[in-house]
């Protein structure tokens, strides 16, 4: 069995929505010293594994102002990120350097990083 919690934090998101559902205004702020200001964002990915169901949910958010260069940086930031999670949990360091290819591959096509010689 898992260790007690001994304290909590508090992640909150604002999203701000136009006439049609479509955010246009996203902040965040976390309870943590650090964090006290809503601090403004235009993408958000969140991912929550349900024990019970082994279901991944997801809500992935951006707003109207993300542009596609944008975007493509995220999206390499966050396969490279997901690839060093997954070494780390699982230490599976043959399948963490394919992810990591592939992250490679990403960053050279959608240009975010320059080819490499």
């Amino acid at each position: 069995m898992g260790k007690p919690v001994k304290k909590t934090k508090e992640i909150k998101i604002k999203i701000g929505l136009d006439e049609d559902n479509v955010p246009v205004k996203m902040q965040w702020k976390s309870d943590d010293a650090k964090q006290v200001k809503w601090s403004e964002s235009k993408a958000m990915l969140l991912s929550l594994f349900e024990p019970e169901t082994k279901d991944t949910l997801k809500i992935d958010l951006w707003t109207t102002k993300m542009q596609v260069g944008e975007m493509d940086r995220m999206m390499y930031q966050t396969f490279r990120g997901l690839a060093d999670t997954y070494y780390k949990a699982t230490q599976n360091r043959e399948l963490a350097i394919e992810m990591q290819k592939f992250v490679q591959y990403f960053g050279e096509k959608t240009e975010v990083i320059p080819k490499a010689e």
